[in-house]
């Protein structure tokens, strides 16, 4: 039985996860695949750093390109993480080598993700990333392979664990935003600089990569229209609490005639939808296509479950598999066509904070119908506790299906009618 020599790259918190996984299955792995796979170098800054595993059989790369160009191995591993350098020189250096690649790192994948598939079928090797999207659900494989007999009309989820986190708590608790965050730090659901997670990005790279996957497409990272969460609050949640449904941030791609629409924002989603089920950190994806439907819930971070992504993909190097990464050759994944957010169709929630006075609610309704906006509620909520007259009042519209520009539009013309206090808020809900 022949080895699987595997070169491993950045030994953080899944790096190590993979070593010991490996070493736990190594026998059922070779027995389902037929060859052992076996870590036979790794890079990484720290030499003496205590992983918990044991490297003494293994050799030492101080330089990450160098293993990937240099190292007796069969399969790169690339767990660094980053957009640029060193990570996307040393999976260069591997895939232009013939050397397979496996990596969790979404950021450069959405970014070169087409250019590094042509590279790696320039040389006959492997590009695999199960691991980047969705840590340990396998949402890749399935859209790879097993939705095959589908055209696929729409691919959404819950993609970020520490927004999911945060959302929950916040409409289970009743906390703050502020305070949710600061839990999600403690508990190391969050970054110090949380940025990348809670305004959306983090979700972004990975539904640019699951769009290519649902649609043939080149991934297309800069077309996706992205807010995040922070600018929510407990009266958004308790709002939408009301009125039958749950906040979640979404990633969410559609195959309309206008071209691919791709979107992250926070939705309001119906309470019975599976989507509005997942809770906490867990990540989900939803694949509608014109034969099934499938949702894929599970662990969506954290060093076993990305371990477990990891592990999947070297197994099926070890299995002699080469699919192509996007599922065909790069060069017949077709150039999206972008359907712009402002033709965006649907329901809107709408929180006006505007001035008490009379008049208000007629002006809000005929700017609405300026722009033929139907308003299934227009309702008025007065602040929880206070007894004397407010100086503004809480004004919480509901459309029925409309479009993006027409709410923008909207919006502000009441704003230049002088009657709106602060920023509006504006949440995108999807309906059965």
């Amino acid at each position: 039985m022949s080895d699987l020599k595997v070169g491993l790259a950045g030994l953080g918190t899944v790096g190590a996860a993979v070593l010991r996984m490996l070493a736990r299955q190594e026998a059922e792995i070779a027995a389902r695949t037929g060859r052992r796979i076996k870590v036979v170098a790794v890079a990484a800054r720290d030499r003496a750093k205590d992983r918990g595993v044991d490297l003494s059989q293994v050799a030492w790369f101080d330089d990450p390109v160098a293993l990937a160009r240099e190292g007796e191995i069969d399969v790169f591993v690339e767990l660094m993480g980053g957009e640029g350098d060193p990570a996307k020189a040393a999976v260069a250096a591997a895939l232009d080598a013939g050397r397979s690649v496996v990596t969790a790192n979404k950021a450069l994948l959405a970014r070169c993700g087409v250019e590094l598939a042509r590279r790696a079928e320039a040389t006959g090797a492997a590009l695999l990333f199960e691991a980047a999207v969705a840590g340990g659900i396998p949402v890749v494989k399935t859209l790879r392979e097993a939705m095959e007999g589908n055209r696929l009309v729409r691919v959404s989820g819950i993609l970020n664990g520490t927004c999911n986190y945060i959302l929950t708590r916040m409409a289970d608790e009743k906390l703050s935003f502020g305070v949710c965050l600061s839990e999600a730090q403690r508990l190391g659901y969050a970054e110090a600089d949380p940025t990348f997670d809670i305004d959306g990005f983090d979700t972004a790279h990975k539904l640019a990569l699951l769009t290519s996957l649902a649609f043939g497409t080149r991934v297309d990272a800069e077309a996706i229209y992205v807010e995040g969460i922070r600018q929510l609050t407990l009266e958004d949640l308790d709002a939408a609490d009301d009125l039958g449904y749950k906040v979640k941030l979404l990633g969410v791609a559609v195959r309309t005639d206008a071209g691919i629409e791709q979107r992250v924002h926070p939705t309001m989603v119906p309470k019975h939808w599976p989507l509005a089920q997942v809770a906490g950190v867990t990540n989900a994806v939803a694949l509608d296509g014109d034969a099934v439907d499938l949702t894929l819930v599970g662990p969506g971070a954290g060093g076993d479950a990305t371990a477990s992504a990891v592990v999947a993909d070297l197994a099926e190097m070890a299995r002699g598999a080469r699919p192509f990464a996007f599922g065909m050759p790069a060069e017949l994944l077709l150039p999206a066509e972008r359907a712009p957010m402002q033709r965006h169709e649907g329901g809107y929630y709408i929180r006006l904070a505007v001035l008490n006075r009379p008049g208000t609610a007629a002006i809000i309704a005929g700017r609405m119908a300026d722009q033929n906006i139907s308003l299934e509620s227009i309702v008025q909520r007065r602040p929880v506790g206070l007894k004397a007259e407010p100086e503004t009042a809480n004004v919480i519209l509901i459309t029925y299906a409309t479009t993006e520009e027409a709410v923008r539009r909207a919006i502000a013309a009441i704003e230049a009618e002088g009657v709106v206090a602060s920023l509006p808020q504006v949440i995108r809900i999807e309906k059965d």
